[in-house]
């Protein structure tokens, strides 16, 4: 069993890259220029695509799945900010498509809340999610966002809501031909993550998932013996320029963007998720809303 237990929380830096002011400063040059943008195009970014969900599907080989879990589904979704402009009942159509595609998992990595909803919000969203179902599982972490208040808020939220909030721990899930390893950490802005205390019982050989609410937080996953990050937090830039790309990603989303990236030599695979709610505007241009899909085949499988 590996002495994962003995490495230390990964240190945080002192000095970012953006300052959250400097974050701000951009995203209000961008709202201006979206306000001067013709009408259709503010009215299409504000009312059309932020409602029109894409559901993704991606297959990922991954050398040590055993082949007992080749095939498992999983269906990731992140970023909900309820309470920005995203509510309670706006989840119920969300739940009925992720039960449509029979996940054998389900994912989600973090950002629940934008800030503290009442307790009448928080019981519907709770009952909502609650309808979620996978015969492995719902498991979750927390993101920055869900540090507004107090974080316990959205652990107990996502608890109720039959999820297992995963906060540096892990989660095994066992078969004769091999488990099945879910590890999470807390978040890199707000909180302080600790990979080596969330694998802390699990072994080398043993195939791992890590659920990480920021995506570059993989440059540190790169280091351990992972091979599955999924996360969320860059909301895909929120808005793309065609041709351009992302305008703005806020911190600890720097390197991975949106979409699948292979790092260590391909020993460590990163999906990040593109979210479901919007964050500081209430828009999205050439970056749709989320749900992903992700089959995965082991080494040995012939698909």
């Amino acid at each position: 069993m590996s002495e994962y237990k003995n490495i230390p929380p990964v240190p945080q830096p002192s000095a970012r890259s953006m300052t959250r002011r400097k974050f701000i400063k951009r995203s209000i040059r961008l709202a201006a220029a979206l306000m001067v943008a013709p009408a259709s195009g503010f009215g299409y970014a504000r009312w059309v695509e932020p409602g029109w969900l894409e559901t993704v599907s991606v297959d990922v080989k991954l050398p040590r799945l055993p082949q007992a879990w080749d095939g498992m589904r999983i269906i990731q979704f992140s970023d909900l900010h309820l309470g920005f402009y995203l509510h309670a009942e706006d989840l119920p159509p969300l739940v009925a498509t992720i039960n449509r595609l029979q996940p054998g998992l389900i994912c989600f990595t973090g950002d629940l809340l934008d800030h503290p909803i009442d307790r009448a919000e928080r019981t519907a969203a709770a009952k909502a999610l609650a309808e979620l179902h996978a015969p492995y599982g719902k498991y979750a972490v927390l993101g920055n966002h869900d540090y507004g208040g107090r974080p316990e808020n959205a652990a107990s939220l996502l608890s109720e809501a039959g999820f297992q909030v995963l906060r540096n721990g892990l989660a095994r899930l066992e078969h004769p031909g091999g488990a099945f390893c879910i590890a999470g950490v807390e978040d890199s802005v707000k909180g302080i993550p600790d990979l080596g205390g969330a694998l802390w019982g699990s072994r080398d050989e043993e195939f791992k998932l890590l659920l990480a609410h920021c995506p570059d937080f993989a440059l540190t996953a790169a280091n351990f013996p992972v091979d599955l990050q999924l996360s969320g937090h860059s909301h895909g830039g929120q808005v793309r320029i065609p041709f351009y790309g992302h305008v703005v990603t806020p911190l600890e989303a720097k390197h991975f963007v949106q979409g699948m990236y292979s790092l260590n030599n391909g020993k460590l695979q990163l999906y990040v998720n593109r979210g479901i709610g919007m964050s500081l505007l209430p828009v999205r241009f050439f970056c749709r809303p989320e749900l992903t899909v992700i089959t995965l085949r082991s080494a040995q499988s012939a698909h």
